[in-house]
């Protein structure tokens, strides 16, 4: 398929995330209370999900994050589910832009968003007195991956109540969502 004026409106978005990226208060939410654009976000990934009937849960500290990552009692159909959108997304985004291009632009967001991330996940957890080292690397690994997938949806022109894009605004509330573990979606 070649490439027209939806490759360039859904490139462009992708670049103006990555542009966007310097400006977000990574992880400077942690532990705080919810607020109800973050409860509403949260459900909408679920409801998009196909998880609608799970409730969330509010990780208080960076003990309480680790625990639930180190849970291995995880929903595989969660991930399932958020892998079958991304392969479905990756798909569309491809025909829409061309792959060659959407690659390259997904490529520059990755390569610019990993210093930032890593960087402030570091300052989070530092200024909580978290010593483990791996803890951060998870958050900043987590928020990566959140900006490819709503990289992926912007560029397939997939809306902002896509669920990606529901993700993405949590991590940029400053939050880190964590996973859905039985019937809980934990969000830190």
């Amino acid at each position: 398929m070649t490439a027209g004026a939806g490759a360039d409106s859904g490139l462009a978005a992708v670049a103006r995330l990555a542009s966007a990226l310097p400006g977000v208060p990574w992880f400077g939410g942690l532990g705080r209370p919810p607020v109800e654009r973050e409860r509403g976000d949260a459900t909408l990934y679920l409801s998009e999900l196909g998880f609608s009937a799970s409730r969330l849960a509010w990780a208080p500290d960076w003990a309480a994050a680790r625990a639930v990552t180190q849970d291995k009692g995880w929903s595989r159909a969660w991930w399932e589910a958020e892998e079958a959108e991304r392969q479905a997304l990756l798909v569309t985004a491809s025909e829409i832009c061309g792959e060659a291009a959407l690659m390259a632009a997904l490529d520059s967001l990755l390569r610019a968003s990993a210093g930032p991330l890593m960087a402030a996940a570091a300052r989070a957890a530092a200024a909580a007195g978290v010593e483990d080292e791996a803890l951060p690397r998870v958050a900043a690994g987590a928020a990566s991956q959140g900006c490819y997938q709503a990289a992926l949806a912007l560029a397939a022109g997939a809306g902002e109540t896509h669920a990606f894009a529901a993700k993405h605004r949590l991590f940029a509330a400053g939050r880190w969502p964590l996973g859905l573990i039985g019937d809980r979606f934990h969000v830190f």
